[in-house]
């Protein structure tokens, strides 16, 4: 037996290959579970606060704008037997987008670290092991984002 046959023998046994691939698919795991974790960032949160507000004061200015505009219009309507009536609509306040779901955020994670992590473990075809892994990690991370979901009150 040659010493280059030995070394190879050493390095690259079966359960070191397993071993490998057990230790990369619980950092993957861990990633994907860590990945959807909101972080506290006061630069971040004081940034959309202060978008916040300065949305809600240009609608209040727009309000204001449509009730004086309002007041402003006299409507005149001369008929002999019906009382004259003047009503005005309040305008509605326009929906406020939230955002990426939670799900969709868990998707595009789980799929994109599943991808990478089915890549590595499979070898011999790596790109069946991404499309594996990639099925696999938007799944689980749709559940978790919608559990997620749920929990805040988006989804019922």
């Amino acid at each position: 037996m040659t010493l280059n046959k030995t070394l190879d023998h050493l390095i690259c046994t079966p359960q070191k290959k397993i071993m490998k691939k057990i230790i990369l698919f619980a950092l993957g795991s861990s990633a994907i579970l860590f990945a959807c974790k909101s972080k506290n960032n006061t630069d971040v949160l004081s940034a959309s606060k202060d978008s916040v507000y300065n949305e809600y004061v240009k609608s209040q200015q727009v309000i204001a704008k449509e009730k004086s505009d309002a007041a402003a219009k006299v409507v005149v309507v001369q008929q002999q037997p019906q009382p004259v009536v003047t009503t005005t609509a309040a305008p509605a306040e326009p929906a406020k987008k939230k955002g990426m779901s939670k799900a969709a955020k868990g998707t595009i994670i789980g799929a994109a670290s599943g991808a990478v992590i089915g890549a590595v473990i499979n070898k011999r075809a790596p790109a069946v092991g991404a499309v594996v892994g990639g099925a696999a990690g938007a799944g689980i991370g749709y559940g978790i984002g919608r559990s997620k979901d749920k929990k805040d009150g988006r989804v019922q």
